[in-house]
């Protein structure tokens, strides 16, 4: 059994009907025969099979318990969809599991008979590592395992006529993720590059938020116990637009990767 260096890539896969971990290197995948709960414990057992990277299914890196999603945490993105970029709290609201999608994926349009404004919003996301609660905020970027990429789809006109956002947040496909987890990175100076087929529409960094993300894992541990796998979503630079059947959506986040997925 070996420990987890600092950084690392994590990729869930499947292969020969199988579901496995691996660690990343170069072209090639490291096969563990370890668990999730293993490796956030650093029991990395490696069971002595390489696999191509391009030659395996690529999963969703988490099977999370829940989904946090924290809006309106970039002014910019806040002001463009009517919301107000509060300095003291976010705003929340939950994703559920079912919308999870991994990279390669397909972002299935719901029927226009219920929404006809569907749109991409680039984030990076926290991958919690340990059991947490009543978190105290310096403490907090000790209970994060790693980062990785998340597309919070939304239907931009149910968040608008619904008073809450649990519908036009919540259809399957709605919640891309991935490709893998990647330990040991500073999560709050991150760019996010968000391309609609090879166009550029965000452009932000974690450095812009207007709520810190140790805040952020501190303040929702007080409502709700985080649990290893969770996955915090801490919100969209500006730039959310539509997309359409036939779209290609990708997010870039620095030093973790893309998430590439297709519209339907």
């Amino acid at each position: 059994m070996k420990t987890l260096q600092k950084t690392q890539s994590i990729v869930r896969y499947q292969r020969y009907e199988k579901e496995y971990y691996g660690i990343i290197d170069g072209d090639d995948i490291v096969q563990l025969s370890s668990d999730f709960t293993q490796i956030v414990n650093n029991e990395i057992n490696y069971d002595g099979v390489r696999v191509k990277y391009n030659e395996v299914k690529i999963l969703e890196p988490v099977s999370p318990s829940k989904i946090v999603n924290f809006g309106w945490t970039y002014a910019g993105h806040a002001k463009e969809t009517g919301g107000t970029a509060n300095l003291r709290e976010p705003f929340l609201f939950l994703k559920p599991t079912s919308s999870i999608i991994p990279d390669q994926g397909e972002i299935i349009l719901p029927p226009t008979t219920l929404t006809e404004q569907v749109e991409l919003e680039g984030e990076v996301a926290l991958i919690i590592g340990k059991r947490g609660r009543n978190i105290k905020e310096e403490e907090a970027l000790d209970y994060l395992f790693g980062c990785t990429i998340f597309n919070d789809v939304t239907a931009r006109d149910l968040t608008k006529s619904d008073p809450q956002f649990t519908r036009g947040k919540g259809f399957d496909t709605f919640g891309p993720l991935g490709p893998y987890i990647v330990t040991g990175i500073d999560p709050t100076n991150l760019r996010i590059v968000t391309t609609l087929n090879g166009n550029v529409v965000q452009d932000g960094n974690t450095n812009q938020m207007t709520l810190s993300i140790p805040y952020l894992i501190s303040w929702i541990s007080q409502v709700m116990t985080l649990e290893p796998g969770d996955v915090l979503a801490t919100g969209s630079p500006s730039g959310s637009c539509p997309m359409k059947s036939g779209d290609t959506v990708v997010v870039e986040v620095e030093n973790i990767g893309t998430l590439c997925n297709y519209v339907k």
